[in-house]
């Protein structure tokens, strides 16, 4: 089946935030955020923005109804600066006009006197400063100080991975409209419409039940509108309640990469030790993780990089440290796969350093020390694992030996280009960490003409959960698709929701919907059966629009049912409420069992390196992922080539620059570099995991939004790969990989390159 909005996105008919038609009176916001990255702010002088054409009103912290504030987590993150500046881009005053094009004009004119600070950019340094946003967080598994002393061999190192811009293509934007009684409806692109509903009424000081979120879809997430679509919000929020009037601001993409936070950079120490047999027997790892400004979204992120930091390995002794590390970036925030893949390149790095060291194959040592049934993760999680399968399947299928020695006779007959393999297996927890947040809910109305409609707290942002909400309503009821419409994401439908993130959506919000679906269908069975004549509910089925009674159809159709049960005065609406059973995470012991499931996976991916100019093509991607029972392949399979690619742009061309002065300098797509169809991997070919093995996903159909992203890490190593048979090199682990970092490396001595 297609994504329900195929038809609708290819004629330009889909409905985005830009595109709500816009309610007379409307101004429109633009923010003038901070030049510098920490300092103490004196004065603001908005007279001459004021006096421009067009400016309805300037906005400052003085004029906030309410609270000053919308962190979440911890509150130090102010909605306008008030005191001080903690980075480049923090937004000090709000500029509203009758149009874009004069609001940023006058925002222009806004002058300010700041009194600079030295800004804290590194996060070692914060750390040795003691500017932590939350107390370290740590996993211990075994005794690895003991374990240490047991090894054969002990490898010890540091890598580092920058940031990522999310670079959806719609950029941050909200719409404030005033309802009657001081109420507010907010138009936002966000991926957790109860957070947006919460800060807004943090800082205008009204109750939940006055504010109103609405989300049509996004284009495009990534964990990037998970927690800073508040701020925006927010904003045209205070600006609707100060003037009475809509307020509407949809940043440029500028804006967007300069005052926005990225994937968080790591900065990671690691020492690991083998036996003889080069089994894993102790790991201890150090994250330093750099914050930004504000708490965000930082410390849970902090905590999945521990969740992860063994990938798919079992290391019975395990010591992971963290650090949450305040530095006067733009905070930080949710991206795709969330803290995990910073924590399994950097186990991935120390094999690489071990295999390198010990003159063997890293898919030796990766493949020696898989995961298995019964194998305690670090956090106290027993593994039903099928890191194993996935690897034997891959290797069976594309023959990982076959491609090796392919590479190999390539670079025997050349001389400047050289080809890299690598292998990497991917363990990724399905759940959010935070237990209270695995609840859904979900509406359904079946009208009296037949058709059906669904209210969710899903967000669709092209990752096609709407499409597999209408499924499971189709599936359950046995009607076409075409009978179901899912509705806009709405805090007045469905209340106090989680946000669309951890790949956990369409479990969650489908498995509320199956409830639903079903709870009407039991009531709809019991008006059947005398209809049909038949002895008990299990004889009573549902399929293409028609009553079967044991299997084969009737004359009774799904509308005349549904109108008799709305004539002998059945319900036929239900609100349905789903929790995650069996999952639970205590921090105090840091044991527990956090995840529904994991999502098993082992990629193949070759690179060719030009070694004269450092440049490289990814010449194939291939995987065996583990979909569970898909319910859309089409869907599946677009989420896992969005991530493959997503994911070694992260690892290879997509470097985040701040200068010394805590400016955004790749604050451009031209300056910016992410993959585009030249870049991308010649090849991606996908094999579903063949198990028979149950889960908690709905119908089976296991979560496939974050996992695949961490088969680009594959990439790295590749490429390093390929360097090793052109020199001798060994370059540091620091992600990522550009093209002018391996052609320095190719060309730089062996004892200067780590």
């Amino acid at each position: 089946m297609k994504n329900i909005d195929s038809h609708s996105h290819v004629r330009g008919e889909s409905v985005f935030l830009d595109d709500i038609p816009i309610v007379q009176g409307t101004l429109f916001a633009c923010v003038f955020d901070s030049p510098v990255a920490h300092g103490k702010l004196k004065s603001i002088d908005t007279s001459e923005a004021e006096k421009s054409d067009g400016v309805f009103r300037v906005i400052t912290a003085e004029d906030i109804v309410g609270e000053n504030q919308i962190g979440g987590i911890i509150p130090d993150e102010p909605l306008l600066a008030d005191g001080e500046v903690h980075f480049a881009g923090m937004p000090i005053a709000i500029v509203l006009a009758e149009s874009e094009e004069l609001a940023r004009k006058a925002a222009k004119k806004i002058t300010v006197e700041i009194e600079e600070l030295d800004p804290v950019l590194d996060p070692r340094v914060a750390v040795a400063n003691g500017d932590l946003i939350v107390p370290p967080k740590k996993f211990i598994l075994g005794d690895a100080q003991t374990a240490f002393n047991n090894c054969e061999h002990v490898f010890e190192g540091r890598t580092e991975t920058n940031g990522q811009e999310h670079l959806y293509i719609e950029t941050q934007g909200a719409y404030a409209v005033p309802m009657e009684n001081g109420a507010i409806k907010v138009y936002s692109s966000t991926q957790g419409p109860t957070a947006v509903q919460r800060a807004v009424c943090r800082v205008t000081g009204l109750p939940m039940h006055q504010v109103e979120v609405d989300v049509q879809r996004l284009g495009g997430g990534f964990g990037g509108k998970e927690d800073q679509a508040n701020a925006w919000a927010a904003i045209c929020a205070v600006g609707t309640q100060l003037t009475k009037r809509p307020v509407k601001y949809a940043l440029h993409r500028m804006e967007d990469m300069r005052m926005t936070g990225k994937r968080h950079p790591y900065s990671s120490d690691y020492k690991i030790g083998f036996d003889k047999d080069l089994k894993i027997v102790a790991y201890e790892a150090t994250f330093y993780q750099n914050a930004g400004a504000s708490c965000d979204l930082s410390p849970p992120v902090l905590e999945r990089t521990l969740f992860h930091c063994t990938n798919s390995y079992f290391v019975p002794n395990v010591t992971a440290t963290a650090y949450c590390c305040r530095t006067n970036l733009p905070p930080n925030t949710a991206f795709r796969g969330f803290g995990g893949p910073q924590g399994m390149f950097v186990i991935e790095s120390a094999i690489a350093h071990a295999a390198e060291k010990l003159g063997v194959p890293a898919a030796e040592i990766q493949r020696k020390n898989l995961i298995d049934d019964g194998d305690e993760f670090p956090y106290g999680q027993i593994a039903e694992s099928d890191a194993i399968t996935s690897w034997t399947q891959a290797d069976s299928k594309y023959d990982f030996a076959a491609l090796q020695k392919e590479a190999d006779d390539f670079n025997a007959s050349s001389k400047y280009f050289k080809k890299g393999v690598a292998m990497m297996p991917v363990c990724f927890g399905i759940s959010f960490t935070k237990t209270p947040m695995n609840q859904a809910r979900s509406l359904v109305h079946v009208y009296t003409d037949g058709s059906v409609a669904v209210s969710t707290a899903a967000v669709e942002m092209g990752q096609g959960v709407n499409t597999k909400i209408a499924q499971v309503t189709a599936k359950v009821f046995g009607l076409p698709i075409e009978k179901v419409r899912v509705n806009t994401t709405n805090t007045s439908r469905i209340a106090n929701t989680s946000p669309t993130a951890a790949s956990a959506a369409a479990d969650l919000n489908g498995k509320a919907t199956e409830m639903a679906c079903q709870a009407i269908i039991d009531r709809l069975i019991e008006v059947a059966m005398p209809l049909i004549e038949a002895g008990t509910a299990e004889d009573v089925t549902f399929e293409e629009g028609f009553v079967h009674l044991r299997g084969e159809r009737t004359s009774l159709d799904w509308q005349t049912l549904v109108m008799d049960a709305h004539l002998q005065r059945v319900n036929l609406s239900e609100h349905a409420h789903y929790a995650t059973p069996g999952i639970n995470f205590d921090w105090g012991t840091a044991k527990g069992h956090p995840f529904a499931y994991h999502v098993y996976g082992t990629a193949i991916v070759g690179v060719a390196v030009d070694c004269l100019r450092g440049r490289y093509e990814v010449d194939y991607v291939k995987c065996c992922h583990d979909f569970g029972s898909s319910m859309n392949t089409a869907v599946d399979y677009g989420q896992i080539e969005g991530g493959i690619v997503q994911g070694i742009g992260w690892m290879t061309m997509e470097e985040v620059f701040y200068d010394k002065t805590g400016k955004l300098r790749s604050n451009a797509l031209s300056t910016y570099k992410v993959p585009d169809i030249y870049s991308a991997p010649k090849e991606i070919a996908i094999q579903p995991l063949e198990t028979t093995r149950e889960n908690l996903a709905v119908f089976n159909s296991k979560a496939v939004g974050e996992p695949p992203l961490m088969y680009g890490i594959g990439a790295y190593f590749a490429i390093r790969n390929a360097m090793k048979a052109f020199t001798a090199c060994s370059p540091g682990f620091d992600a990522p990989f550009t093209p002018e970092k391996v052609l320095m490396h190719l060309y730089q001595p062996e004892e200067a390159s780590r």
